[in-house]
């Protein structure tokens, strides 16, 4: 689905700001941080990148985790109808290289709240060392 029409679905007027923002994180190999996304965007002011993402979330067009480095991780969410629960993937992240990874087929586990109690979103994420720093410290 092209950009422009999926934050026009998620009733987000694309600008061309948040086109650049979307693209940027769309195109991410990895979950990425707003210092992350401010380097990749170096022209955009940053002001405009929290308000953009913070946007991008309130119309769930992306999501929001902690994955242990300090600071929150944003990635597009899959489905271009929105984020849900069900969607939600287990992230690992490295000690090493301090990269997340996500790992789309390792589902979260479901689990039972209290009646009443509903789920609006889920963190998940191991923490330990990737194959390729892994394989550097076998070396």
């Amino acid at each position: 689905m092209e950009i422009e029409a999926r934050l026009e679905q998620k009733g987000v007027k694309p600008t061309a700001i948040r086109k650049l923002v979307f693209k940027a994180l769309l195109s991410a190999t990895e979950p990425l941080s707003l210092a992350q996304l401010e380097l990749a965007l170096e022209t955009v002011d940053k002001s405009t990148i929290f308000r953009t993402v913070t946007l991008f979330l309130e119309h769930h067009l992306v999501h929001a985790f902690e994955d242990g480095s300090g600071s929150l991780k944003y990635e597009i969410c899959q489905n271009p109808y929105g984020c849900s629960v069900e969607d939600m993937h287990i992230h690992f992240y490295c000690r090493n290289c301090q990269k997340t990874y996500c790992l789309p087929s390792a589902h979260i586990p479901a689990i039972t709240l209290p009646e009443g109690f509903v789920a609006e979103s889920v963190n998940y994420t191991i923490k330990g060392v990737c194959e390729k720093c892994r394989s550097k410290e076998e070396r």
